[in-house]
């Protein structure tokens, strides 16, 4: 069964850390599509972060959000957001 068909079943819930691998797997196509139809991966992700950061925003509010995106820089720069490519 896949996530999505778990998901609309009308079953309960997943966890959170599957809710959270199921949303990856919905943004990697979401994103494969467009970089498909031709829409530049630097439009893609400051498209995606405004979404991402909309959503937080009515979640949790702007001092939240604030206090989280503060603590990004660091993140970046240990390298939590680089992908590692191995060659052979």
């Amino acid at each position: 069964m896949t996530y999505r068909s778990y998901l609309t079943s009308g079953r309960d819930l997943l966890p959170d850390h599957e809710q959270k691998q199921a949303a990856l797997s919905y943004l990697n196509e979401a994103w494969a599509e467009a970089r498909h139809d031709g829409v530049d991966g630097d439009c893609l992700a400051q498209a995606s972060l405004f979404a991402a950061f909309a959503e937080l925003v009515g979640t949790y509010g702007e001092d939240a959000v604030a206090t989280f995106v503060e603590g990004l820089a660091g993140r970046v720069r240990s390298g939590e957001f680089s992908i590692v490519s191995f060659k052979q």
